[in-house]
């Protein structure tokens, strides 16, 4: 299965061209608030999810743009993210 990614620049594009950044996470957690231990699960650990998530990448051999998009790791495919009043 081949997978394609769409940068909001140049288009739909192959995937080799980009680079994976991982997954959107929200924004980030101010240290000096957390515990070690919880700090540590925010660096190291990932939900790896079997489903739909949303993620970051790069266009590495493109514009050079970071940019998130939906994706189902089941199938590789880029997928329409929730809707704002889905539950």
């Amino acid at each position: 299965m081949s997978l394609t990614i769409t940068c909001p620049i140049c288009g739909k594009r192959n995937g080799y061209e980009f680079r994976f950044g991982g997954e959107e996470r929200g924004s980030r957690p101010i240290e000096k608030d957390m515990t070690p231990a919880a700090w540590c699960d925010h660096v190291h650990m990932r939900a790896n999810v079997a489903g739909v998530q949303k993620e970051w990448w790069y266009h590495r051999d493109g514009c050079g743009t970071w940019f998130t998009i939906w994706r189902d790791t089941r199938t590789n495919l880029e997928v329409d993210g929730p809707k704002p009043n889905d539950a």
